[in-house]
């Protein structure tokens, strides 16, 4: 806490399942926006992807359970499954303000360079300190970043932190891709969340 203001975290997704790569970015997120606490947030419904007709949210909200277990400072959140419907992010934000807390907000690649089509982003904007992290090292994205990422400062006066830590290209969709195949997923992701999805036969 700094200055009796709570600093807290939101990092939203649809964590299907949640890998390593979510692990090293929220610890991160958490050491370098000197964060008090951290909510990880599985959608009920993202907005802006397909996910399997198969599924079911309340799954991924384990896995995510199971995924950060252990470390200080992080809960898991299931604010937007509650909520039922499409997860929008401003309706998250809105829900968890408050006067003593500052609000940051850890987006992807992706969400960076979408960010003017989400629902109510200029309000979004007003209710958190947005960062962004990169999962991915692909040199193409480097230019478009940046420039986006001006196009918000120059508009709305709002800059993106850059949150700094080694890129660890793995994507949820690779690892479901894997277990459908039965190829090893060892090292993606937790030895709790692989027990778990063969437990319950996800991504089969």
């Amino acid at each position: 806490m700094i200055n009796d203001t709570l600093r807290v975290g939101v990092y939203g997704g649809t964590f299907a399942p949640p890998h390593v790569g979510h692990v090293v970015a929220a610890k991160a997120f958490m050491e370098q926006m000197k964060l008090d606490y951290l909510f990880i947030i599985p959608t009920a419904i993202p907005p802006h992807k397909q996910i399997d007709a198969s599924d079911d949210p309340i799954h991924r909200l384990r896995m995510c359970e199971l995924a950060f277990e252990g470390i200080d400072g992080i809960v898991i959140s299931d604010i937007e499954i509650k909520r039922g419907g499409k997860s929008y992010t401003y309706d998250t934000l809105k829900e968890l303000s408050r006067p003593d807390t500052r609000l940051f907000l850890l987006c992807g690649t992706d969400m960076v360079l979408t960010f003017d089509k989400w629902y109510r982003y200029e309000d979004i904007f007003k209710l958190c300190y947005p960062t962004y992290v990169r999962r991915e090292s692909d040199p193409l994205l480097d230019a478009r970043i940046v420039s986006k990422i001006g196009e918000y400062y120059q508009k709305f006066g709002v800059m993106f932190r850059k949150i700094l830590v080694e890129p660890i290209d793995i994507s949820s969709t690779e690892i479901r891709a894997a277990i459908k195949e039965k190829r090893d997923v060892s090292g993606m992701i937790s030895p709790s969340v692989e027990k778990y999805i063969r437990e319950h036969g996800l991504y089969v």
